[in-house]
């Protein structure tokens, strides 16, 4: 066996169409904007602006959402050539097996694993964060071993975070149609929520608090902070917000005439959330001094209870945690989906790639179910946020500078599709290059434990994926 030859091995495009056929196509524009702008306004909008503005950047955070916001939108346009040209379930693997070949397909479906399941852990986790504050003037408290990760303040597990990964996997497992009318619901609560908090928050705006701006740089025990280095840094950890319209695409398979949903959801949720984010960011440091949202995962409930505003704090904060489930269902879909086919393939168990008898890939969701919840119950919820965007970032990558191998085959063994990332061949290399300059910024300890899992995905090609692959098979 040539190795090298083997590793570059590609797919047959049409294999993925017969296989995928069996899926049903249910989900409109309407569904992929409910999935895309309920998966990124989710755990982040209501907790990571407040960490980033006291971690790193200060008053200055929201010029890191619109910096994160601008390298999305490219790596956005790049997905939505890709999902119209290749509506193939588990989205960024499938693509990569078909143009670049069998094993790079795999290392970039494996990152993107790391980023659903890291991704469900970490939303969990803030979700429950949320509800614990939310049911605590109540005199309800859950003890510090059932409400706290393995060793985090006497902590055993998270019993909220399994409990919300669990509802979420269920209501999926009902099929995705009726899983996204749940979300659409959802979604219209949240974002109500959302405005809720901005209009309210307006009004206790102080401009002290955004006074300086830009804070003065320094290096604290958590890296960067002020300057431009500290906004840089505040990038690469809030780069998390945007991996929901990479779950949108792992849909795809069960999209309705994907030619045109699929740009549309993609580039459209994106946007949505973009605006959404940056307003709760400006108005969140406007409230009180950014300096109080150290170590808090409910920042939004704590500045409107220091405002006075304690009852929208309850309204807001009841509807986020419900609204938090959104994010649960729409990477439960995706993670299903994505492990679906990598069984698909041969590239894990092939039991892991069978449907059901209404066909849905239910072995796949509760395996990626089980493992989520493992990880939200052994992984501190501070440290979740940038070992995801490490997985979301390379799957980022290997799409931006696919579009150079994609545009040769589209309307020849790969369809022409009706949309195409505007600007070639400058904006792929612009949006590689800005996933890159994020990553790069990433903590140290992220990049290693992402490392450590990349290694861990090339022992499971080498000893496993290699010799089981349907390919192989075929040959």
């Amino acid at each position: 066996m040539n190795l090298w030859k083997t590793m570059n091995r590609k797919e047959d495009p049409t294999i993925y169409q017969q296989k995928d056929g069996q899926l049903n196509r249910t989900l409109k524009v309407r569904d992929f904007l409910a999935l895309g702008v309920g998966t990124i306004v989710s755990t982040s909008i209501f907790t990571l602006p407040g960490e980033v503005a006291a971690l790193h950047t200060g008053p200055a955070v929201a010029i890191s959402c619109i910096i994160a916001s601008i390298v999305a939108g490219l790596v956005a346009f790049a997905y939505a050539e890709m999902a119209a040209a290749m509506p193939f379930a588990g989205s960024v693997y499938s693509w990569i097996n078909v143009i670049f070949g069998e094993f790079w397909g795999w290392i970039s479906g494996w990152a993107l694993l790391a980023e659903y399941l890291i991704g469900m852990a970490f939303i969990s986790s803030g979700l429950s964060a949320n509800l614990r504050a939310l049911i605590a003037p109540l005199g309800w408290k859950l003890p510090n071993t059932l409400a706290n990760p393995l060793g985090i303040n006497g902590g055993i597990f998270d019993l909220v975070a399994l409990i919300a990964i669990l509802i979420a996997a269920f209501l999926v497992s009902f099929g995705v149609s009726k899983a996204s009318k749940v979300e659409n619901i959802l979604v219209i609560i949240k974002v109500m929520a959302i405005l809720l908090f901005v209009i309210v928050g307006l009004t206790a705006v102080k401009k002290a608090n955004f006074l300086p701006f830009i804070p003065q740089y320094r290096v604290t025990s958590h890296g960067a902070f002020g300057g431009w280095q500290g906004i840089y840094a505040g990038v690469s950890m809030i780069y998390i917000s945007f991996l929901g319209f990479d779950a949108i695409a792992s849909n795809s398979a069960e999209a309705v005439n994907p030619q045109k949903t699929m740009p549309r959801g993609i580039i459209g949720s994106l946007l949505i959330a973009v605006i959404l984010f940056v307003a709760v960011s400006l108005v969140l440091v406007g409230m009180v001094p950014y300096q109080q949202y150290l170590n808090s995962a409910e920042p939004v409930g704590y500045a409107l209870r220091q405002t006075g505003h304690g009852s929208i704090a309850i309204i807001v904060q009841s509807i986020a945690v419900l609204g938090m489930f959104t994010a649960l269902i729409g990477l439960c879909m995706a993670s299903s989906r994505l492990v679906y086919s990598f069984g698909r393939d041969g590239m894990l168990p092939q039991k892991l790639g069978n449907l059901n008898k209404d066909h849905r890939p239910e072995n796949s969701l509760w395996a990626v179910a089980i493992v989520a919840i493992i990880i939200s119950a052994f992984i501190p919820f501070s440290f979740l946020t940038q070992l995801v965007s490490a997985g979301t970032l390379i799957a980022f990558m290997f799409v931006s500078i696919g579009i150079y191998k994609l545009r040769p085959r589209e309307g020849q063994d790969i369809a022409d599709p009706a949309f195409k990332m505007p600007l070639y061949p400058l904006l792929p290399c612009l949006a590689f290059l800005g996933s890159f300059a994020v990553f790069w910024g990433l903590d140290n300890q992220a990049k290693k434990y992402m490392l450590f899992w990349t290694i861990a995905g090339m022992l499971i090609y080498f000893l496993y994926g290699i010799y089981h692959s349907n390919i192989t098979e075929r040959k």
